[in-house]
């Protein structure tokens, strides 16, 4: 029987204006690209992780309004894979002088075009892939989850 398990996270992919909010932060010393995203915490709904992480690594306060998908990635060079539940999110307002969560950089609005040209960066194939989905008009309701 195999070891293997996959990481639960919550991601947000909010747009305003044809831009994104993005993160930049700092993994084993590389700048990455991200939507805010996150392991999901025991205790808290799907939705109020996606809230939390969205907080924490952008100083944005969000409001999810649907799902966006659900997404599987194993990197390579990891023992473990990741399931994120991605959420279509607006953004309701930034928290000026809020601090960012240990290694986030910043974050930043970028087009569509901005992050095909910095693909180099991205944390993994799902960050263009859940743009590309909510381009696309791909939504679902939040009533999809249930939590019993």
């Amino acid at each position: 029987m195999s070891n293997w398990s996959a990481h639960v996270v919550v991601a947000c992919v909010v747009e305003r204006e044809n831009r994104f909010l993005m993160v930049e932060e700092r993994i084993n010393g590389e700048l990455k690209l991200n939507q805010p995203a996150g392991h999901w915490e025991q205790g808290e709904t799907l939705v109020q992780g996606a809230i939390r992480e969205a907080l924490e690594e952008t100083g944005w306060d969000v409001e999810p309004t649907q799902v966006l998908g659900i997404y599987h990635h194993d990197p390579e060079q990891l023992p473990y894979g990741f399931l994120r539940i991605a959420f279509i999110a607006r953004a309701l307002r930034q928290r000026p002088g809020h601090v960012l969560d240990h290694g986030i950089e910043r974050a930043v609005w970028m087009s569509r075009e901005e992050l095909i040209a910095a693909s180099a960066l991205h944390r993994s194939p799902m960050v263009l892939r859940c743009v590309d989905d909510y381009l696309a008009g791909q939504a679902y309701p939040l009533s999809l989850l249930q939590h019993l």
